[in-house]
């Protein structure tokens, strides 16, 4: 099994350097991750500006660009060779709910899966890396899993997996929830500038709206892995219908 590491963290954050020691020995691995934090970077490819790949003391190599520019970087062209699984993580907080959207997290193992490769995204609930180990025992085991499945020999899939910042012994089992959803945004900061300019910076996500049970929120405050399955179509086939008619009437 071939296993490309991927982040938005950066490539000297503790949860890729934990997921690579956790996954290494059961995989070919190897890491191609942004030079700086990425975070919220979302699916954006670096378009108008060359890329540059350089080599770290430790093997991982690095990219000056957003964690989807690393992942078509390492697929198209730096790698040589077609990965059987792409793993993205470990997050310094949660990618739950509406987080997905903007997560770099998820977009380094989205652009996997848009080439046809499964993909896993990792979380931890909570930012501080606190019992990191744990949910790099968490990914391991769940890559072993699905290749013993033989899951990697099927259609590609796209997984967004969120861990409580618990021991892995205190961690209950793994829940497949929907993704739930956040209230909006906290008001954006501002600050003068010392030009006397307003400065505006974008302020932390809502908290959670929708987090009944069944949802990702639900599972993780319970102490439970939560795995939600993506998937990339964004049509609203519910109101396919609706909208149709509401265009006939328009141009007719």
């Amino acid at each position: 099994m071939k296993i490309l590491i991927s982040n938005d963290d950066g490539y000297q954050a503790p949860g890729i350097v934990a997921l690579h020691a956790a996954l290494k020995d059961i995989a070919d691995v190897e890491v191609v991750a942004p030079e700086h934090n990425n975070s919220a970077k979302s699916n954006a490819l670096t378009l108008a500006a060359p890329l540059y790949v350089h080599a770290a003391h430790n093997g991982f190599r690095y990219v000056t660009g957003t964690p989807a520019d690393c992942v078509h970087i390492a697929l198209k062209g730096l790698l040589g060779y077609r990965p059987d699984l792409v793993v993205s993580g470990i997050n310094n907080g949660a990618n739950m709910g509406d987080d997905t959207i903007y997560s770099g997290t998820v977009g380094a193992a989205m652009e996997a899966y848009l080439f046809g490769i499964p993909a896993i995204a990792f979380s931890q609930t909570e930012k501080g890396w606190a019992h990191i180990e744990g949910a790099a025992e968490v990914a391991r085991r769940l890559v072993q899993q699905i290749e013993r499945e033989r899951m990697l020999e099927g259609p590609a899939f796209l997984l967004n997996v969120n861990v409580p910042n618990l021991p892995f012994t205190e961690l209950q089992s793994t829940k497949v929830c929907r993704l739930g959803r956040r209230h909006s945004a906290e008001k954006v900061i501002t600050q003068d500038s010392p030009r006397g300019e307003t400065m505006y910076w974008i302020a932390g996500a809502g908290s959670a709206k929708d987090s009944g049970e069944g949802t990702d929120f639900h599972a993780a405050s319970l102490g439970h892995v939560a795995l939600t399955p993506l998937q990339i179509d964004l049509t609203d086939h519910a109101n396919l219908g609706a909208w149709r008619d509401a265009v006939a009437r328009l141009t007719t």
